[in-house]
């Protein structure tokens, strides 16, 4: 946890902004993986992270803006639990480092909100996810499930998102961390890969990093010689001569802010002449749009021009032709690069996007394409000192989208049909760093990670 102040001083903007009413806060319970008292490894909800930065389950936090008080809901361990579990801080201990001076029961919730409604107050809630969290909400409030999301609050949802936006120094500091660890675990993929290894041996290598630093992964483990497949979560494939392996994972730190790092390698010591010819493409994209990140400039504008550059090499190796501004205006570079070039990233990997993507990514000024490719970009909004965004651009040979783009004559101003199958089974590459955003301009977060083709090819020795 952070000093109390800051707890205190998160709760006291939130109430500023809200204004009036009730708001409440719900942590998350433990779940069973196969039955209860087997549960996944517990991971606290971000939002009551954020304002109460108590990581325990069973606990929710109710603040009361007329009443400027604040009420964490929570039951001290029985002493049964005790002998399982060994001692843990009372509720109240707990509160007091979050700079909270009252607790109760968690049975207790239910009768306070009741009595909010019947009283006509309004009660602040955020879009649950988890099915325990929808359930006692909906029966303390008289909302169906299906109808929650709709029910949450707007305003709440803003006023938390314009806060978690902007990090603070001591959440670029725990970012840093984050950065660096999952530097060290795409390190130590790129050394101890060998043809004949299956990918789950390197999955496993980088995890067990991630969780010797007292942390764990930030989200599941993408390590694959399919690297056209963007979220491929397999691990069953034997690396190859004349593959490449795509990783793209990161570490969680202990205070749960999250790293998401991506890098290709050749699975031989060195690039093949085709795979380097991409390879470079891709990394001068991702270089050149880290140089134009600062304050003000839209980051839709940034994925545009990272768009024309890979179109624009794409052209020089004879797979686009025709007017490139033509090309990526009306989105013929998306068979290449089907996502968006990145994404807020925090307390959650793509942070806050449970609250709604178009709130957290975008604003009254910039808003969300529906074209296919341009329409995966999650961050289009102005920049603001304080974001923290992955920038990874990725070039990519799909064989399914060739060929029903190729079937229906999609692009052929654009796009070398006969050259792209050249490349049909050439897989994909994507390269991604953290970044921050700083009154000046950017500065990318955490110790390098090599990227170069030197930098890779040197550690693949």
């Amino acid at each position: 946890m952070f000093a109390s102040k800051t707890y205190t001083q998160r709760r006291n903007r939130l109430k500023k902004e809200v204004e009036s009413g009730i708001v409440l806060l719900q942590g998350n319970k433990e779940v069973g993986m196969n039955y209860h008292a087997n549960p996944y490894p517990f991971r606290q909800d971000s939002n009551f992270l954020y304002f109460i930065g108590i990581d325990q389950p069973g606990l929710a936090a109710v603040i009361d803006i007329e009443e400027n008080k604040t009420i964490v809901f929570g039951d001290d361990l029985s002493l049964d639990e005790v002998v399982w579990m060994g001692a843990q801080p009372s509720m109240s201990e707990m509160a007091a480092k979050a700079g909270v001076s009252e607790t109760a029961p968690f049975s207790n919730l239910a009768g306070l909100l009741e009595t909010a409604l019947k009283k006509g107050r309004t009660i602040h809630f955020l879009p649950p996810y988890r099915f325990e969290n929808m359930q006692h909400l909906g029966d303390c409030l008289g909302v169906p499930l299906n109808d929650l999301k709709a029910t949450a609050s707007e305003k709440l949802i803003k006023a938390v998102v314009a806060q978690r936006a902007c990090k603070s120094a001591e959440e670029v500091a725990e970012m840093g961390k984050a950065v660096t660890i999952s530097g060290a675990m795409h390190i130590a993929a790129m050394r101890a890969a060998k043809a004949g290894q299956k990918e789950a041996e390197l999955a496993g290598i980088v995890e067990g990093i991630a969780v010797s630093m007292r942390g764990n992964l930030s989200y599941p483990v993408i390590m694959t010689i399919n690297g056209q497949t963007l979220h491929n979560h397999s691990h069953g494939n034997t690396l190859a001569k004349g593959k490449m392996v795509l990783g793209d994972f990161g570490a969680e730190t202990a205070s749960r802010y999250a790293g998401d790092i991506t890098r290709t390698f050749p699975v031989d010591k060195h690039f093949t002449a085709k795979q380097k010819e991409v390879y470079q493409l891709v990394l001068d994209t991702e270089v050149k749009s880290i140089e134009l990140l600062k304050p003000g400039l839209p980051y839709l504008d940034v994925h545009l021009a990272a768009a024309k550059q890979i179109a624009e090499g794409l052209k020089s190796l004879g797979l686009m032709k025709g007017d490139m501004d033509d090309a990526v205006e009306q989105g013929a570079h998306a068979l290449f690069f089907p996502h968006g070039l990145g994404h807020m990233i925090g307390l959650d990997v793509h942070d806050m996007e449970g609250l709604g993507e178009d709130f957290v990514g975008y604003s009254d000024s910039v808003k969300r394409s529906t074209q296919f490719g341009t329409a995966s970009l999650r961050l289009g909004r102005e920049l603001e000192p304080g974001f923290v965004l992955t920038v990874e651009p990725g070039i990519y040979f799909i064989p399914e989208l060739i060929d029903q783009w190729k079937g229906k004559n999609k692009f052929t101003d654009f796009i070398n049909y006969d050259k792209v199958e050249e490349y049909r089974n050439f897989s994909g590459i994507r390269i991604e760093d953290n970044v921050l955003i700083t009154n000046e301009g950017h500065r990318i977060l955490g110790n390098p990670i090599p990227k170069t083709i030197e930098e890779v090819e040197t550690l693949r020795q």
